[in-house]
């Protein structure tokens, strides 16, 4: 699973490959994210109630309510910032937001860790003349989180949909890789019927990928 990313984009780059009109930019002052963690804010991209693109600010991680096992008492809740391709169409909280509320993750790069004690952090990005092209994860998004009290309760989430791992990722985690969709297939993720958005599910090609940077205690991503 993945559970860090980077964005060092502009925001021209991002309005430019997701067609974002100026006025339907919210992000206002827009840092390079060199370190995106589940429940830090980053920039997605989903279709305003018009019905055009627009670029806003969510949390990562649809929140649930936890807990304590002994004493009954609320934890902090569980933020659940991967959904499984193979889960969308049959688990309540993906459900709904996969038929209605689909949604763009920009990023430029994202770390999976192989090992542990300590682990080896590699960072994925996919190929182009820039040391680390722009490029879109397939998401959800929801507005509130039920069960959640207190600010958190009122924020606006992002999750993550996971596919099975290619060739390239494999060896560092065998199973899963975020899903990233080629920009030819945005406007079908975010407007098409639910068989069209899931045929999307799917490993992005080994050979338009590459690693940028592999060691310990590599928890943010640079250019270079």
């Amino acid at each position: 699973m993945c559970n860090l990313f980077a964005n060092m984009a502009t925001k021209d780059a991002m309005r430019q490959l997701f067609r974002i009109e100026p006025d339907l930019d919210h992000l206002g002052n827009a840092e390079p994210l060199p370190a995106i963690w589940p429940k830090y804010e980053a920039p997605v991209v989903r279709l305003a109630t018009s019905g055009a693109r627009e670029l806003v600010r969510m949390h990562w991680g649809f929140l649930t309510p936890k807990t304590s096992e002994k004493t009954g008492k609320l934890l902090k809740p569980d933020a659940w910032n991967n959904a499984r391709d193979d889960k969308l169409r049959r688990t309540g909280l993906w459900k709904d937001s996969f038929l209605h509320r689909r949604c763009l993750i920009p990023a430029t790069s994202f770390r999976e860790a192989k090992g542990r004690n300590p682990a080896t952090d590699v960072w994925f990005a996919i190929t182009g003349e820039e040391p680390r092209p722009l490029f879109a994860f397939a998401g959800l998004w929801r507005d509130g989180q039920p069960g959640i009290e207190g600010e958190e309760g009122q924020w606006v989430t992002h999750t993550m949909v996971t596919t099975t791992a290619n060739e390239l990722v494999k060896p560092v985690h065998p199973t899963r890789m975020p899903v990233i969709l080629h920009p030819d297939d945005h406007e079908t993720w975010l407007t098409g019927s639910e068989d069209q958005a899931f045929a999307l599910l799917k490993p992005f090609p080994a050979d338009q990928m590459r690693i940028v940077a592999t060691g310990i205690g590599l928890t943010k991503d640079s250019e270079g």
